[in-house]
This record gives C-alpha cells, structure tokens and sequence, in this order.
C-alpha cells in the first residue's frame, strides 16, 4: 500500500467481458474515478475500499494496488528501476515473497525470467542494506508482487487478494468441466436476475451457478467462506476495518422468497453439488435432483436459467446437435414464463436451439471463447422482463 496516502490508486482484475459489470460493482461500494481497461477496472478508494472489494466484489479476480510505474528501454533498466523501489517501507527480512509476471513486450520474451530478474533486484537491496534478504515462496507467500510490462511501460503492483478470488472457498467437490466461480457469478449478473424470481440450471455440474445465485439472492459476499487475502500479512492491515467491512455487508444480507433448483443427469456430479453446497451452508435453500435436462420441469412462476451444457470439448457427447436441439424443445415447451441464457463455445450447436438471442456476449470459459446467449421465453411479450440496465451496460457480441 502507498505509506501515507488516504487515497489509493488500484486496479481489480477481471474476466474478460465482465468489466462493465466489475465497475457496476465497484461503484456500489463507493469507488472513485473508474476506467475501464482490457480485462481489468481501475479505480480509486481508501483502505476499506480496498478490503471491501476483495470480500464483495462477485467478478473480481484480484485487486491490486500499484507502488511504481516507469519506462525501459533494456533488461537492465528492469533491474535499476525495481531495485529503486523503497521495499523496505513495505516489507521486512523475515517476510516471504512471490512475483507474478505478465509481458508482452519485445525487450522480454519470457514471464518467469522477468519475474527471477525482479526477484534479484529486491533481495539485491535488502542484502545491501540489511545483510539479510527475504526469501521466495510461491504457493504461499506474505507478499505477492505483480509485475506487468507491455511494450516499453512497466507497473509493479502488490497484489492484496492473495489466491484468485474465483477461490471462494466452498468449492470442496469438482464434477467435469466445472464452472469458474466469478465467470460464474458475471453470466448471472449480466443476465439481470437479481433474486426476485425462481433460478433453475437443468445440467448444473457441481452447482456453482446454483450457489453463486443463492448469494447474489441474499446479498452473501462474495468471499463469506474464504479465510485468507493477502492484505491481511500487511504492515499497515487494520484489524477493526476489516472488521467493520464484514460487518457491513451482514447488515445488507437479505432473505429468498423464491426457489434455487439444479438438475444433472450424473449422481456424481450431483454428490459434487451437494458437498459444495452444504460447505456454502446453503443445501437449505437450494434443491437438487438427479434427471436429464428434458425431464426437469421448473417451477410456475417464471425466472431465469441459465446453464453450462456440454460444448464437446472437454466432455464428450455422442451428438451435440441433438442435444442442443433437444435443448432448444424443451425451453419452448417447458419454459413459458422465463428468460434462458446458455454459455457454448460451439456456436453451430448454439444455433440449433433454434430461438433468436434477444441478447449475446462474447465471454471466455478458461481459454474458449463462448458465447453466453439470452433467449427470451415470456409468453405473449416480447419485452424482456430481465434486463441488465442500459442496452449498453456490457459489449453484446453481435454480428454472426
């Protein structure tokens, strides 16, 4: 954190296509100055801000806090520049430390070199100051350093999350193929549900998407079960903040009046969803049953579905086409009343549901590019009932 200063700059990681959505959240919470970026908000705030957005924010990867920015023109001016850098203010001998780098530059080639050679430079300047040196530890270090270089423009940051946010802490049983928990909760924030109506996922794997319905539904934050970030090994960690911070968000939770149900065809990937489920201690509120897609019937009363079907990459089915196909019959004839949003990185499958999107966008399932459709299913209206906001509070992917 910058010694001295009441407001700091940072920058919250994302998804890419959920920066509008990070930014939505990060306003609610009060932040100043926001712009978006490729893949990443950045934003300014105090220190609760700063614990806030960790614990809170649902689309969040990590929140870091940048302490340097400068321009190279050499491997050496890496090395000078970051051995400049006053560490001391920051860190002791004793504290552990791993560095993560991302480049794209042509003085760099390679990530980890520029991460051993950041390395050299602070325990370089320890040593020369102290005798001493901190050491290297990278599955679980006090300080987590982020170095990012694109062309000749580098910014060194402390990363104040730790482990990714997507590790939310419940997820204690995988199924196949499992659903990253911020992607997750970014496609049910972009398709508007906000916990007024009923959530069915009719194929839901491990039941991420359950889960993270249930605590946008009564407002849980986003990081309830995780135990540890990496502010908290910080000099300056406030105790009482932090505190506070989780105090305020109890006080905003609220109760569900409707019905969370998840269906999968796989008794196994069922027993997943409900370890993860009663780790999140939701298995209450959320209902499980073992069927296929076209023998779940959801609830009168309407809502939203949302789903992660097969794409027939990772999991392998005999016939995508029908089971899109088949997909597509059941929402016409079983979902009246709902909005249904599918995610696919087969978009020749997408198209055999056979119902126009009155909405798409381009997002990433780890490293496939998908497409998260919305199809409109309200019975005599053709006005989504569910709607993210403004037409253009996130990039549709249109044109195919």
């Amino acid at each position: 954190m910058q010694p001295g200063n009441n407001s700091i700059k940072m920058l919250a990681k994302s998804p890419a296509g959920l920066e509008e959505i990070l930014a939505g959240e990060l306003r609610e919470l009060g932040a100043k100055n926001i712009e978006l970026l490729n893949r990443a908000v950045a934003f300014e705030g105090d220190k609760k801000l700063l614990y806030a957005a960790n614990y809170r924010c649902r689309t969040a990867l990590r929140i870091l806090v940048p302490i340097s920015h400068f321009s190279i023109e050499t491997e050496q001016d890496l090395y000078t520049e970051i051995k400049s850098i006053r560490w001391e203010d920051y860190l002791g001998n004793g504290n552990t430390i791993a560095i993560n780098s991302t480049v794209t530059s042509s003085v760099f080639t390679h990530s980890h070199y520029v991460s051993l050679r950041a390395k050299d430079a602070i325990v370089d300047r320890f040593r020369e100051k102290t005798s001493e040196r901190p050491s290297v530890d990278i599955d679980n270090p006090d300080f987590r350093i982020n170095v990012h270089i694109y062309k000749d423009e580098v910014s060194v940051s402390f990363d104040s999350s730790g482990a990714s946010l997507h590790k939310r802490g419940y997820h204690v049983s995988n199924a196949e193929a499992p659903l990253n928990e911020v992607l997750a909760a970014g496609m049910i924030l972009l398709s508007g549900w906000d916990g007024q109506s009923n959530f069915i996922d009719p194929m839901c794997g491990s039941g991420t998407l359950l889960i993270e319905a249930a605590m946008i539904a009564m407002n849980i934050p986003a990081g309830e079960f995780r135990e540890e970030y990496g502010f908290m090994r910080w000099k300056d960690f406030d105790d009482e903040l932090w505190e506070e911070v989780q105090n305020d968000a109890l006080e905003q939770q609220r109760t569900f009046e409707h019905k969370i149900i998840g269906s999968d065809i796989s008794e196994h990937n069922l027993r997943s969803a409900y370890a993860n489920l009663k780790q999140a201690s939701l298995s209450k509120n959320i209902s499980l049953k073992v069927s296929s897609f076209q023998d779940m019937t959801p609830p009168e009363g309407g809502g939203v579905m949302i789903t992660n079907p097969p794409y027939g990459e990772r999991i392998q089915v005999e016939d995508i086409v029908s089971l899109y196909q088949d997909l597509g019959d059941v929402l016409k004839q079983k979902y009246k009343g709902y909005q249904a949003w599918v995610i696919s990185s087969d978009l020749m499958a997408l198209k055999k549901i056979g119902l126009k999107p009155m909405k798409k966008y381009i997002l990433f399932n780890g490293q496939l590019e998908c497409r998260f459709a919305g199809f409109d299913l309200y019975a005599g209206s053709k006005r989504a009932r569910y709607q993210t906001g403004d037409e253009n509070t996130a990039p549709e992917a249109s044109g195919e």
